[in-house]
């Protein structure tokens, strides 16, 4: 592990440490989360889930906790940084709110030295997919995440959720054509 990646699991344990002083719901996501379930270790950013209530006081624990606050120009999230490690608060990911519901879907595992709610493997690619477009279309991240948590995902959730997106579409015919799971597991049995 890189010294970068410990710097992130670092910041991970003070991030769950402050939101859960405050009673803050939240739930690990991104490549942390690809990461807390067996797949590759990231080296870009802590992200997590909140409702969009939470967000400013999620910001303000984190402060408190040493952290200082960014302000970024997306309006569905809010972001702070610890050191060089740079956390978003995610409360409206490709459009969706972030509600009690998809917070629930989390499972607690233990991530470095904390033990945290992390979001599905299925929920993780589903948002990961719909990230992508003409300015951002690269599978070299996607490809190791779909190869170490195959097993994990729903794949014909993946599909449906992301059916009016060509590129997720793509990178679905990408993961049937290089057999990282059996083809007929895309589509669901009648």
């Amino acid at each position: 592990m890189s010294g970068v990646q410990n710097e992130l699991l670092r910041t991970l344990t003070k991030v769950a440490k402050a939101l859960r002083t405050e009673g803050i719901p939240f739930a690990l996501a991104g490549g942390c989360a690809v990461y807390a379930r067996g797949g590759p270790a990231t080296e870009h950013d802590v992200d997590i889930l909140v409702r969009e209530e939470d967000a400013k006081p999620a910001v303000k624990a984190l402060v408190a906790a040493g952290m200082r606050a960014a302000t970024p120009p997306e309006d569905w999230l809010l972001k702070v940084y610890d050191g060089e490690s740079l956390v978003d608060l995610l409360f409206r990911p490709n459009e969706i709110p972030v509600t009690e519901e998809t917070l629930a879907k989390a499972e607690e595992l233990a991530v470095g030295s904390v033990t945290l709610p992390v979001m599905p493997a299925t929920d993780v690619m589903i948002s990961k997919l719909l990230v992508l477009d003409g300015h951002r279309c690269d599978f070299s991240e996607l490809l190791p995440f779909a190869r170490a948590l195959r097993e994990q995902i729903d794949w014909p959730r993946v599909r449906e959720a992301t059916a009016h997106s060509p590129y997720a579409e793509a990178f679905l015919v990408l993961v049937e054509r290089l057999d990282l799971l059996h083809p007929t597991t895309l589509t669901r049995s009648a």
